[in-house]
């Protein structure tokens, strides 16, 4: 059609409320009329079929007369009503695919944001590297814990040099469950990095370890750095 050229009603009141012209006769002018927002305003702007199935014909009706009052037509310079759903149903995509990126980018800033271990480990003897304990399980272990300046001031080995203070517990294993904060976190976290058998030396910074209050009754400064040396004995 022309630009300018008047579109004059196809059908009177009688003939649109009557059974000759059908929903999908009203559908059809109104996607091949109207502009594309006016369809997407009336929720037309999809399948001819699908809108026959969903819409009431007095809706139509009315969208129809409303497309005369309002002079909302379709210029003959827009494109097809099937271009225009492909250019948003593409532009919708684009925007889901924006979205998951942003996602991503999200969870990759928040793993990069991760704290960095406070810990570091030697390992002096391989266990079977099979055999790793998980949170929760129980695991055995004899050990040496040592101060920066080599002082012993831990240690569950029967006549381990160097210990000044003597454990009453000393030649049988340390059993706890691992990961359940019930150490400190150096040795939570380093355990679970060990296999049966394992034996390491754990280097534990003192966030890890006892931080800035140290521990008095085991004779550990404030902000301490720890030296373990621990056999991972089992894992029951």
């Amino acid at each position: 059609m022309a630009e300018n050229e008047e579109i004059e009603k196809n059908w009177t009141e009688e003939q649109l409320h009557g059974e000759d012209v059908s929903k999908k006769d009203i559908i059809k002018y109104l996607h091949e009329h109207a502009s594309f927002e006016f369809l997407k305003e009336h929720k037309l702007n999809g399948k001819l079929n699908n809108i026959a199935k969903t819409s009431k014909k007095d809706h139509l009706i009315d969208s129809y007369n409303q497309l005369f009052d309002s002079k909302a037509f379709r210029k003959e310079s827009d494109a097809s009503l099937e271009d225009q759903l492909k250019e948003a149903a593409e532009k919708t995509a684009a925007m889901h695919v924006s979205e998951k990126k942003k996602e991503r980018k999200g969870s990759e800033s928040k793993d990069s944001k991760k704290e960095e271990p406070k810990f570091t480990k030697k390992i002096l003897k391989h266990g079977d590297k099979a055999t790793f304990p998980t949170k929760g399980d129980r695991v055995s272990c004899f050990y040496i814990g040592k101060l920066e300046n080599g002082v012993v001031f831990d240690s569950n080995i029967s006549g381990a040099a160097g210990t000044k203070k003597k454990n009453k517990d000393e030649g049988k294993p340390f059993i706890f469950r691992v990961g359940k904060g019930l150490v400190i976190r150096g040795w939570d976290e380093g355990l679970l990095t060990m296999s049966k058998g394992e034996k390491s030396e754990l280097t534990i910074e003192p966030e890890w370890g006892y931080g800035k209050k140290g521990n008095i009754d085991a004779n550990i400064p404030p902000q301490s750095k720890l030296f373990f040396e621990v056999e991972l004995v089992d894992v029951i």
